[in-house]
């Protein structure tokens, strides 16, 4: 499926841009949430995760809110990068908050279920889109985006501050050409697969180990590739939606976990969201590339979105098993007994698991 968005197609419409230069909104998001994730990560380390995650939400929802009344193009990419900061810091901080309060034995499953945060987002916003645009418009879109500020309500009054942050602190003193009804179908059942994948590979995780289900989830993801890149009809194109969505996601839902346990303790809310947001930085112009590259190589006269994303999509995923199949591994390590090591210590019992 296109990462262009259908608000970016909208956009296009509304400040008479090609969808490249639209997409650079994209790019400026992507490319400085490493920034975010550094700023919030420091934060987190030092006052805890609940507050800097609440200010991020709050921080990210009124930009969200804001980029609907952006006037022209040059106000709204200037707010998409506010928002890139933002949503930087958030997923960190996140992932820390919640790897924190659960127990080793759980940490895999529940891991693949966080991470079906953007799957399930995904098949919200096809509905939104699909119900939503064609009566009030792409601004309402982004208008129905800042709603997340209402989380914050909930964390000040129900989720404690994160016990392992705590000790931590105490011992010291991270296209194909569809009807707008075939795209949201797709869409949706494309991301059911990604939450099913996420959760059940997260949970495989635990028995086979992060670095595994990574890779194979990586092999099985390219294997059906083609019925993506080589479409033969909408029902194949469906299911290889299904299928690809549900391995790619299976190996990003070992993601949280796998960065949580690799952390140093004193710098958890830093590490793990600034490696995964240096990762996005890597890939932020993607979207740039793909939009580029569909409407330098069309097909029948319209951009070919679908053969330039699997192209990229195939590489991406032999860098993430070449990667993966080097490094180390941390699962089971228990974040209250590990919070009084040394970083010299937690380096040597990486590298200790990583022989082993």
């Amino acid at each position: 499926m296109p990462s262009i968005s259908s608000p970016s197609r909208l956009l296009y419409l509304k400040f008479n841009m090609k969808p490249s230069d639209i997409a650079a909104s994209i790019t400026v998001t992507l490319f400085l949430r490493p920034v975010g994730a550094l700023i919030f990560g420091v934060l987190a380390d030092k006052y805890g995760r609940k507050y800097p995650l609440m200010a991020d939400i709050i921080l990210y929802s009124v930009v969200e809110l804001a980029s609907g009344f952006a006037p022209n193009f040059q106000v709204f990419i200037a707010l998409r990068a506010i928002f890139g900061i933002a949503m930087g810091g958030e997923w960190g901080l996140g992932a820390a908050l919640a790897m924190e309060a659960l127990p080793p034995e759980t940490r895999g499953l529940f891991s693949g279920i966080l991470q079906q945060g953007y799957p399930t987002g995904y098949i919200i916003a096809a509905i939104f889109y699909y119900a939503v645009i064609i009566n009030l418009g792409w601004r309402a879109m982004f208008w129905i985006g800042s709603f997340p500020a209402l989380v914050v309500i909930f964390m000040r009054f129900f989720v404690p501050e994160s016990k392992a942050w705590e000790q931590t602190r105490e011992t010291r003193s991270a296209d194909h050409n569809m009807f707008q009804e075939e795209i949201t179908v797709t869409t949706i059942i494309a991301n059911i697969g990604s939450i099913i994948g996420g959760t059940t590979c997260g949970y495989l995780s635990q028995y086979l180990g992060r670095r595994k289900m990574v890779v194979t989830s990586m092999i099985l993801a390219g294997a059906f590739l083609p019925l993506i890149a080589i479409p033969i009809n909408k029902p194949l194109v469906t299911f290889g939606s299904f299928v690809v969505y549900f391995f790619v996601q299976g190996a990003f839902g070992v993601v949280p976990a796998h960065l949580n346990e690799l952390s140093p303790p004193a710098y958890r809310g830093t590490f793990p969201g600034l490696t995964y947001q240096l990762g996005t930085l890597i890939s932020s112009s993607s979207a740039q590339i793909e939009a580029l590259l569909g409407e330098a190589f069309p097909k029948n006269g319209l951009p070919n979105y679908g053969l330039t994303i699997a192209i990229l999509s195939a590489c991406a995923m032999v860098v993430v098993i070449v990667f993966m199949s080097t490094g180390g591994e941390m699962k089971h390590v228990n974040f209250i007994d590990e919070s009084e090591i040394s970083l010299e210590e937690h380096s040597e019992v990486v590298e200790t698991k990583n022989v082993q």
